[in-house]
């Protein structure tokens, strides 16, 4: 039997053969599958639509630290409880060193990942379109991160006085 990610991915392409091959919104997507009846949410889908809103949710939660800078307030680790991968959420205040610690080397693999992703992306792109100029990508964030802690820094109310 087909994962429930291939039984999506034939959805997918199964639209664009039926209805249209431009890019689409899911949306449209999902009400086209869901009235063909190629998917019914089980309890377990609802379950998981929560989780997912909720934990956006969580990723979305920022705070102002005494010296201006905005953090997310709220982090997430993978573990394995009795045989069961769950996700643990914790609020950075009040998290142990060990969970911190562990989020953000599970952040940072997360984002390598999707730079990995990223070139071999602009690679085969620029491969399978050799009379145009090639796509540049630039991995170093170094001056991108240091542009927008400046661009964030708040003025402190003397500064701003």
């Amino acid at each position: 039997m087909a994962s429930m990610s291939e039984q999506l991915q034939r959805i997918f392409e199964l639209y664009r053969q039926e209805v249209r091959p431009d890019p689409v919104s899911l949306g449209d997507v999902a009400a086209w599958a869901m009235q063909k009846g190629l998917y019914k949410p089980q309890v377990k889908d609802v379950i998981k639509i929560f989780c997912d809103d909720m934990a956006r949710s969580l990723r979305q939660e920022k705070r102002v630290d005494a010296q201006g800078r905005e953090y997310r307030a709220k982090h997430c680790i993978k573990k394995i409880i009795e045989g069961k991968q769950l996700v643990l959420w914790a609020d950075i205040d009040s998290a142990p060193r060990g969970f911190m610690k562990e989020s953000f080397q599970n952040r940072r693999r997360a984002i390598i990942g999707d730079c990995h992703q990223l070139k071999q992306d602009v690679d085969h792109y620029n491969d399978i379109n050799p009379d145009t100029q090639p796509i540049q990508l630039v991995l170093d964030f170094t001056d991108d991160v240091a542009e927008l802690e400046a661009s964030n820094r708040r003025p402190s109310d003397d500064e701003a006085a």
